[in-house]
Formats: C-alpha cells, sequence, structure tokens
C-alpha cells in the first residue's frame, strides 16, 4: 500500500468524508433515513467539511438497525438492486443488519495484500472455522479466498447457541457443541489439502489441541474476533502456532468492515494494535463519560466507529469494546486501536462464547 504522511491521509479522509455526504444527503443518490433525518435537523452538505465536524452528528444508535425496515437505508442509486443482509449481535432478541451490495468484497480484496503468499499460498484452499449463516464473514472469506485463487471449506457453527448455554450456566454443553465444531474442521483437515485457515483464538487452541495443524497443511492464520490480549497473543504465536505459521490478528465486524494488525516486534510485548480501512471507516477512542474527547495515547477509552461507504453511512457508532489508543504506525498515518476488549471487561463478566 502507498505510504501517506499524516497531513496526506488527513486531506484524503477529508475529500472522501465530502463526498460521502454528499452522496447520502443528496435526494439524487441518498437513502430515505438520511434524507428525513436532514429535513428534521441540519444539512449535513453545509455543515460537515472535515472529519472533526462529524462531532455535528448524535451518535448512531443501534435500534436503528434493530427495529426499522432494511429498506430505509437503500441509497437512491441502488433501488431496484436485491441486497445483502448481514446480521450482528442476536444472541438475545432482533440482530442489529447491514444491508450490502459490494462492501464486504472491497473490504476483503483490499486486505489480501496485507497477508504473505508464503502463508496463504495462491490457488491452494482455505478452512473457515467460524460463524456462518447470517454473517457477512461467511461471504466476506471466501470472496478473500476466492480473490487470491483459492477455494474455501466451512463448517457449520451457530454462535449464539454457545453464549446462550453459557448465559444459562450448561458449561457441559457448550463444550460439546465447541468439541462437535472442532470434529468437523479436523476432519476436513484430515482429507483435503488446505493451507489458509480463519479462525477465532479459542477455537484455534482447541484445534490444535486435536491436530498438528502444521502437519496438517497450515501455513497462516487469519484470526478474529474473541479479546486477544498480549499474554495469550504470546501463547497463541509460541505454543499454539509455535512460531512456524504466520499470524494476522483482525478487528472487524458487520459495520466497520477489516481493521489489520501490524507485524509484532519484540518491543510491542505481544500488544496487538489495529488500523482502521481509512477512509472507509474511521475509528476514535474517546472518553466513556466525554465521547467529544479523544483520549490520550497509550490510554483505555471507548471505542468509536464511523463508517463512510456510498452503500452505508454511520456517524459516531459507539462500539461494546474498548481498546488502547495507539500512534499511527508505518504503512499507517492514522491512531490504531490496541488490546481490544468488550467495554467494562474489567467491571463486569462478559460473555463472548467462541467468537
Amino acid at each position: 500500500m502507498i505510504q501517506l504522511t499524516s497531513e496526506q491521509a488527513q486531506q484524503q479522509l477529508d475529500a472522501h468524508l465530502r463526498e460521502i455526504i454528499a452522496w447520502h444527503f443528496s435526494p439524487e443518490t441518498g437513502c430515505p433515513f438520511w434524507l428525513e433525518w436532514a429535513s428534521k435537523n441540519f444539512d449535513p452538505r453545509k455543515e460537515i467539511n472535515t472529519i472533526e465536524d462529524v462531532k455535528k452528528f448524535p451518535h448512531f444508535q443501534d435500534e436503528w438497525l434493530r427495529d426499522l425496515q432494511p429498506e430505509v437505508w437503500v441509497p437512491k442509486e441502488f433501488k431496484g438492486k436485491p441486497f445483502n443482509i448481514f446480521e450482528t449481535g442476536g444472541t438475545t432478541g432482533m440482530p442489529k443488519q447491514r444491508i450490502g451490495w459490494n462492501d464486504f468484497r472491497v473490504d476483503y480484496s483490499e486486505f489480501s495484500d496485507k497477508i504473505n503468499d508464503e502463508h496463504f499460498p495462491k490457488g491452494v484452499a482455505w478452512l473457515m472455522m467460524g460463524p456462518t449463516g447470517p454473517r457477512r464473514l461467511r461471504l466476506a472469506i471466501e470472496h478473500l479466498a476466492n480473490v487470491r485463487g483459492s477455494s474455501c471449506y466451512f463448517i457449520d457453527l451457530d454462535p449464539r447457541w454457545v453464549k446462550k448455554l453459557i448465559s444459562n450456566k450448561k458449561f457441559d454443553e457448550a463444550k460439546a457443541y465447541m468439541e462437535h465444531v472442532v470434529d468437523q474442521a479436523a476432519m476436513i483437515l484430515k482429507h483435503r489439502k488446505i493451507a489458509g485457515l480463519f479462525t477465532t483464538p479459542k477455537l484455534l487452541e482447541a484445534l490444535a489441541e486435536k491436530v498438528d495443524i502444521y502437519e496438517a497443511g497450515i501455513r497462516g492464520v487469519f484470526c478474529g474476533g474473541t479479546t486477544m490480549l498480549p499474554q495469550y497473543v504470546r501463547f497463541i504465536v509460541e505454543e499454539v502456532l509455535e512460531n512456524r505459521i504466520g499470524f494476522y490478528p483482525t478487528y472487524g465486524n458487520t459495520l466497520m468492515g477489516l481493521a489489520a494488525s501490524v507485524p509484532l516486534r519484540p518491543e510491542d510485548n505481544f500488544s496487538i494494535t489495529y488500523y482502521a480501512p481509512q477512509p472507509r471507516a474511521v475509528l476514535r477512542v474517546v472518553d466513556p463519560k466525554d465521547t467529544e474527547k479523544t483520549v490520550d495515547y497509550d490510554t483505555w477509552g471507548r471505542v468509536e466507529l464511523t463508517t463512510l461507504t456510498k452503500e452505508f453511512f454511520m456517524p459516531r457508532f459507539l462500539e461494546r469494546d474498548e481498546a488502547l489508543r495507539r500512534k499511527p504506525r508505518a504503512p499507517y498515518a492514522w491512531d490504531g486501536v490496541a488490546e481490544v476488549r468488550p467495554f467494562g471487561a474489567m467491571e463486569k463478566t462478559i460473555v463472548e462464547g467462541v467468537y
């Protein structure tokens, strides 16, 4: 990727922001939700010129993605084109839904440039051992494999069921379900030639207890999902992958896309930092008590996401995550987020399940 200075990155982001604002708030191209919002509040085309101005928007409410029919988010330009419906959450109650057409392909094609052919050889199959069903990830991982000339195998996994079992303290059933998932993956690895694996940290650990994944042919692991604190990252890299398999941790979700991590250096002490796919998405680490304020570097705060694509505009969404704010690091000319964990993790027990 082209190395930008922080000033160039800022100019690129502000220019992209103005283009996206013009798109979503113009009657010729915008979607019903944002056009109606502007009629009741203000015209962002006149007031939003820089990323700093985005603070004029209120926080995006996740109820809007649960309660409203998906058609309100269809930009005029896409009217009449069938859309994908991707879900997030939904362990209890109605899940959040994001619609889309091509964003997942753009996000994951971009990510392909960040992984090494040695770890994910082109043309050799992948295995996705993660949540399928209504998840964006299901199509996205297959697209990523296809972009690299590879096909992808899948197993069945319903993370909502795992969370429900754990919440109801049915730990034996949760363990049995996890074993069922791992058995499916082990069977595929035994009978098919596979080099690339997408999974979650907990499932990776469980798979490695059952199978020597290097001997099974895996050369690269693309990992996302549950919390990865430094001591756990060290365990994965040194004990599970034995420093022989490429490790690519990511921070992503249905609403953002994919934030890639920078390669670990000795001085990082296994603390992973992720960088948003600017200008398509922007992450800030904010003071939970005053979300206008960004926290200082190397300080904990709540993660705020702004998504900026022609398919989907979402300003200032407060994620259910907290992280350390980190300085830019090559090749990224913008802030990163590190050691991402569930918001309030130090104060309360969080059910994460396998994902």
